[in-house]
């Protein structure tokens, strides 16, 4: 059997292949191309990332020990350490998930299961939008105006707050997704076995999606534990112990903007270990929450 159709004029020998040949030749060029631009952007990154974290340990761990986690801050040359703005920080952020978090699920979970198409669903995924993109600077200028001069004093409740609305989008964005993802055919199976809605949002999307929710939740952790912007407007910083809501409380990414800038070698090593500090937070929470995920996925 020729392979070649009655009636059609045969190509001229090896014409085809000829052409064929530096097609193919063609694509697996552009493929290899395309290949190593790939693996060279991803070495980039990596060697950037790499550089950070051995900078950071490079340069901060020479500061950590028992004192910088116990001793509160002091005047340079006083043997401080960074005790009042690790428990402001845990404070402030761990306030800012609670508000955020809640807000954020059913805001996300409205957008993706029970609104409709309309003005208010296209304002409140604008509005979700412009707040995932917006300069926290700006969050913390809006705050300032709406807590902090009200009252005439900083407080650690308005950074809370300034840190909840940074917060609030990117678990808004993520719930949203991840639920958009669920299959079809998972809640059609419910709603065949009798279901209500609720309880099929709750107990088959939500637990279908959680991976993908827990992961925005850490996300918005990550982002807002470093920010310090919103924190200078709001929560100001303190150099001796307080945890009251209703006073200026100290955090870490502000204690590290105030160091680092200094012209005492202490301060700066301090800025130093208070980035390691940080960094390794969102690394322990992040390593935390993905193991127990995976030994509850693997509990069923």
């Amino acid at each position: 059997m020729s392979g070649e159709l009655a009636g059609v004029p045969a190509a001229p020998s090896g014409a085809g292949w000829g052409r064929g040949g530096r097609l193919a030749a063609r694509r697996r060029l552009a493929d290899r191309l395309a290949t190593g631009l790939s693996l060279g952007a991803t070495g980039i990154v990596l060697l950037a990332l790499g550089s950070i974290l051995l900078t950071l340990l490079a340069r901060g761990l020479p500061g950590l020990s028992a004192g910088t986690l116990v001793r509160v801050m002091t005047p340079p040359g006083g043997g401080g350490g960074l005790a009042n703005a690790i428990a402001g920080s845990l404070v402030q952020t761990g306030l800012a998930a609670a508000i955020g978090t809640p807000v954020g699920l059913l805001t996300g979970i409205y957008l993706s299961e029970y609104a409709t198409d309309g003005r208010v669903v296209a304002v409140v995924r604008f509005v979700s939008d412009m707040m995932l993109s917006a300069p926290s600077i700006l969050v913390g200028l809006f705050v300032y105006l709406a807590l902090v001069a009200p009252v005439g004093h900083f407080s650690g409740l308005s950074g809370a707050v300034a840190l909840a609305m940074l917060f609030v989008p990117v678990v808004v964005r993520t719930t949203e997704d991840m639920l958009r993802l669920v299959p079809l055919t998972m809640r059609e199976a419910a709603y065949a076995l009798g279901a209500p809605k609720w309880r099929v949002v709750l107990q088959v999307c939500l637990r279908a999606a959680r991976a993908g929710v827990l992961t925005g939740i850490l996300l918005a952790v990550a982002r807002v534990s470093g920010e310090t912007a919103p924190l200078l407007f709001t929560s100001l910083g303190n150099m001796n112990w307080s945890l009251s809501l209703d006073a200026p409380m100290a955090s870490l990414p502000v204690a590290i903007y105030q160091y680092a800038g200094s012209a005492y070698d202490d301060w700066v090593q301090l800025a130093w270990t208070g980035a390691l500090l940080i960094t390794a937070g969102v690394l322990v929470l992040n390593v935390v929450v993905r193991m127990w995920h995976r030994r509850l996925g693997a509990g069923q």
